[in-house]
């Protein structure tokens, strides 16, 4: 079984926390992880980008001048694609990005990402993220104390409402730090950050998730 010390807020050392393999000891797939991270990239892209075809252009439909006898080319309309303000040929229309990926294959990539992170020592498990108030200063005290610094994942599971409005004020004027609940941890954030910091609760339940 993997194995990861549990700390509290000062750095303190209270107790260790048996992992299953399963989950934090997978094979890295680097393939796997790439097309995971895609997938979730695509399914932002906005799709909106859009060009006007010659039928949908401004402009009137009379042939500008008779088709012989001027000793220029042979034009129909000011719409055309050659002309300036014409149409656009093959040009974006609104679409659709996002592609399904298979579910085994989403957590078969968060595993191999996670069980990465830990053989890397990026991960911190505290025993609860409790905050005394709403101050940023307050968590980023805890960031000192802990040891953690660039980008930081931070994952909780509390049910209490205040503790949830606390660490939400606390962390949203840190531009390096994004928190996350344990039932909604990502590929992308994963890979993304240089240290996650689980809670005990949270990491027990992102190991659930994982092991179906």
């Amino acid at each position: 079984m993997a194995e990861i010390e549990v700390k509290n807020l000062a750095n303190e050392v209270v107790g260790k926390l048996e992992l299953s393999d399963d989950v934090f000891k997978a094979k890295f797939n680097e393939p796997l992880i790439w097309e995971a991270i895609k997938h979730y990239n695509d399914s932002l892209r906005a799709g909106t980008a859009s060009t006007k075809v010659r039928g949908e252009v401004s402009g009137s439909g009379k042939k500008l001048w008779k088709q012989k006898g001027t000793g220029r080319a042979r034009v129909g309309s000011v719409r055309s694609p050659l002309w300036r303000h014409g149409g656009t040929v093959h040009g974006p229309k609104p679409r659709d990005y996002s592609w399904r990926l298979p579910r085994k294959k989403l957590r078969g990539a968060l595993r191999s990402a996670l069980s990465a992170k830990l053989n890397e020592n990026a991960v911190t498990v505290v025993e609860g993220l409790t905050v005394g108030s709403h101050k940023t200063k307050e968590f980023v005290k805890i960031l000192n104390a802990i040891g953690l610094a660039g980008k930081v994942l931070v994952v909780d599971a509390t049910a209490d409402k205040e503790q949830v409005k606390n660490l939400l004020l606390s962390v949203r004027n840190l531009p390096t730090v994004k928190l996350v609940p344990g039932n909604a941890v990502n590929i992308f954030d994963v890979v993304n950050s240089n240290a996650i910091l689980f809670s005990k609760d949270a990491i027990l339940q992102v190991q659930e998730v994982l092991s179906r």
